[in-house]
């Protein structure tokens, strides 16, 4: 009595076995005449047999999920990762398919990114190098522009995820580098070795060499670093800071993050170390004495801020943003002078100190104007610093340098 439920048995198999090669071959059908919603249906249908495959088909069923899934590189972000999938999952069975596959997909992939990176679609271009570097994870090249793009775009958990990678991968970045120089500009080129030595042929390339390019290990680190700083994790950002330091410990910009880091923990006299440290390191550095400024200024150290700023102009007259900078400062001590004002009373005392509160206000405006002027003489068309110019001119009745200031302002749209 045992033999016919064996025979059933033998038949089932044969049947599920049919189903299964019906499946794949509608799919594959479909996918060749571009029908990809067919060959998803066929494939999902074929996905409920999966424990009844052999090792052949469940390659080729992965492998026909990547292809109707990827659809000739139309697919949505969301199809193309479950593409990558898939492929991943093929088998050595069809190698030869697969490897083609992740060629066109690599490609395509590059053009998008390197197309959405120029312009400056930061997000579009992250997920794509990251796409990349999952159909290609032995270059991890493509990660580290996935991470380049989403600091781009100011998506720091992103970026964050992806140097964190970089550094437990041991990610340098270091490759061998084939240069010459353009005969007609001058500059020094980097290309690969067959393009380097083919222009150096026509003779418009000269002064070829090769070299290995710098790590990217110590600036993943600090970029590391620098993000903790931005998403407010401190803690993380402390011990990332003295990795960064220990590994750079002459780079000024991380010390400035790292004094920024401890003026908003309130270690001040840490934060003064440091400023005097940047300062050693780099003293002709003008946007280090700009930056010390703004730094300064942010902490309440408006004096120092001053001194910073001065430097700034005293190295490089044109530096607008230390001119504008300044002139911030002195025109922010108006506020306690007019509160001040305003809480006088009538008495003659009180008169007599709004007159002196008055006359104060004027020097200080006053004294902001040459800085004002000294924008105006490197950008003519700063609206902003035109219209504070009228005001004052209007506030210490410099009349006629008001009507000739009210007309710029009014030609400049404001």
């Amino acid at each position: 009595m045992r033999n016919p439920i064996l025979v059933a048995l033998a038949i089932l198999v044969s049947t599920v076995s049919f189903a299964q090669k019906k499946e794949l071959r509608t799919a594959e059908k479909a996918i060749k005449n571009k029908n990809y919603a067919e060959a998803k249906t066929a494939l999902n249908q074929a996905e409920s047999m999966m424990s009844g495959m052999d090792d052949k088909q469940k390659s080729q069923y992965h492998l026909l999920v990547a292809e109707a899934m990827y659809a000739q590189g139309t697919a949505n972000n969301s199809d193309l990762n479950k593409a990558i999938e898939s492929l991943i999952l093929v088998g050595k069975n069809y190698d030869s398919e697969a490897s083609e596959l992740t060629t066109t997909m690599e490609n395509e992939l590059l053009m998008k990114a390197n197309s959405f990176y120029k312009a400056n679609n930061f997000s579009e271009a992250a997920i794509k190098f990251e796409q990349l570097y999952n159909v290609v994870p032995q270059d991890t090249t493509y990660l580290y522009y996935a991470a380049i793009s989403a600091v781009s775009g100011k998506d720091y958990d992103e970026a964050l995820k992806h140097y964190l990678e970089l550094n437990k991968l041991g990610y340098t970045g270091i490759t061998k580098e084939y240069f010459a120089t353009n005969k007609e500009t001058g500059e020094e080129e980097v290309f690969d070795k067959e393009n380097r030595d083919l222009f150096v042929k026509t003779g418009a390339y000269i002064k070829p060499g090769e070299r290995v390019s710098e790590s990217k290990a110590n600036e993943i680190t600090k970029n590391i670093a620098f993000i903790y700083v931005n998403l407010g994790k401190t803690e993380e950002a402390l011990k990332a800071i003295k990795l960064a330091r220990d590994q750079n410990p002459t780079d000024v910009n991380i010390i400035l993050t790292e004094a920024n880091l401890q003026y908003k923990l309130g270690n001040r006299d840490e934060y003064k170390l440091l400023i005097e440290k940047a300062i050693d390191l780099d003293p002709t550095n003008v946007d280090l004495f700009y930056n010390l400024g703004v730094l300064s200024a942010e902490a309440g150290y408006n004096d120092k801020a001053k001194e910073y700023y001065n430097k700034v102009i005293e190295m490089d007259p044109t530096y607008t943003n230390a001119h504008t900078n300044i002139a911030a400062l002195i025109l922010g001590e108006e506020q306690g002078l007019i509160e001040e004002m305003n809480g006088l009373g009538t008495s003659a005392a009180d008169n007599k100190r709004y007159d002196e509160l008055k006359a104060e206000r004027k020097e200080l405006y006053k004294t902001a104007i040459p800085y004002l002027e000294a924008v105006l003489e490197v950008d003519s068309e700063n609206l902003e610093v035109s219209k504070t110019l009228m005001n004052i001119y209007s506030a210490i009745a410099e009349t006629e340098k008001y009507k000739k200031m009210k007309a710029k302002v009014e030609a400049l749209g404001g």
